[in-house]
């Protein structure tokens, strides 16, 4: 197998790379363009009723972000790799490397200052739980949450005293109870949407048997501590595909400076070599005019044959003016001298060298 410096010069190299950060680039365009149309359609029907206005609390505003983010930096990584555009990818390297160090940081911070997030997820998830019946979206996500991890509320189950349905100073039935997907269920029993009836007025040691009583902030923390594995799988699954997105702009963005170097390539250097376009022959550079070819494409002069000794002697007595009776004595003594002629010595000049 050739080194990477000779691999690298290959036009095969150059292909691989352009079109697997094209492909690259348009599947996740393609993917944040799903994720900006979900989030459109979740943020009309959000504002239908619109009552949670936290960043946390509102899932629709979060897609919208993450898809118009993704759909923008992948663009911008297509069209470069398609057109060979230096600025494009150094533009989509820079803005890949920014998001991957601020999730980084964001992570670091998150695990530094544990108790800090966990309040800031505690107050979000309380000011949700005040509109629960009211958005749908978070309803169902904490629902899930609730049914998934075997947990009630953000810090613990009494959290869902603060929504006016289930607060003990109401007089409906759902009052000081908490939502049946904080009840504990065995495998086949039926739902009872009633199971949670007055749980708040009773003590947290006799509630084991009837919900969980739980936040789920620490239960998620548990179940990431408990599956250490899937959440470094996790991270990976997020973090890998930005880092192969950088390594092969990067790679391919050494490639268009090293060839930009060269006056050989059909968006390279045609100003500074006084070349217009409808002067060359652009055949094989394909539909997007980027596409190297062996040879090049700017026109080559064509060098000149080397002519014979006598072939220059002539072109230098054409040139020559006119010589006098004097001179024509001084040449017809120097020949007389060395016993050659100019062509002869320029044909000796020619075997010495």
């Amino acid at each position: 197998m050739p080194p990477y410096s000779d691999l690298r010069k290959t036009n095969h190299f150059y292909y691989f790379i352009k079109f697997t950060l094209n492909i690259y680039s348009m599947l996740f365009s393609l993917m944040g363009l799903c994720v900006l149309c979900v989030g459109v359609y979740a943020e009309v029907e959000r504002q239908k009723n619109r009552t949670l206005e936290g960043l946390f609390l509102a899932p629709a505003v979060v897609l919208i972000l993450l898809g118009l983010v993704m759909f923008t930096v992948s663009v911008v990584g297509m069209v470069g790799s398609l057109r060979d555009n230096k600025t494009l990818l150094h533009m989509f390297l820079c803005v890949l490397c920014v998001l991957l160090l601020l999730q980084a940081i964001a992570l670091t911070t998150a695990l530094i200052f544990e108790k800090k997030t966990s309040a800031l997820f505690q107050s979000s998830i309380r000011e949700g739980i005040k509109h629960y019946y009211d958005d749908l979206d978070f309803k169902n996500i904490l629902d899930y949450v609730q049914q998934k991890f075997s947990c009630c509320g953000g810090d613990e189950y009494m959290d869902w005293g603060v929504n006016q349905y289930h607060f003990c100073n109401g007089t409906g039935p759902l009052a000081c109870g908490v939502p049946y997907t904080c009840c504990v269920r065995k495998m086949g029993e039926v739902i009872n949407t009633l199971c949670g009836y007055n749980v708040l007025n009773e003590l947290r040691e006799t509630l084991h048997e009837k919900i969980h009583v739980r936040g789920c902030i620490h239960a998620v923390n548990l179940w990431m501590s408990d599956n250490i594995g899937i959440t470094i799988a996790l991270c990976c699954a997020i973090g890998l595909p930005q880092l192969l997105g950088i390594m092969l702009s990067c790679v391919f963005w050494n490639l268009l400076v090293d060839m930009s170097e060269s006056a050989d390539m059909v968006d390279f250097k045609l100003k500074k070599a006084e070349f217009a376009y409808s002067e060359l022959d652009l055949a094989g550079a394909g539909w997007c005019m980027c596409l190297p070819r062996d040879g090049g494409y700017l026109p080559v002069p064509a060098s000149e044959p080397e002519l014979d000794p006598i072939d220059v002697h002539l072109e230098r007595l054409k040139k020559q003016q006119p010589r006098t009776h004097a001179q024509l004595r001084e040449l017809q003594q120097s020949r007389s001298a060395t016993g050659l002629d100019e062509v002869d010595i320029g044909r000796k000049q020619k075997r010495e060298h």
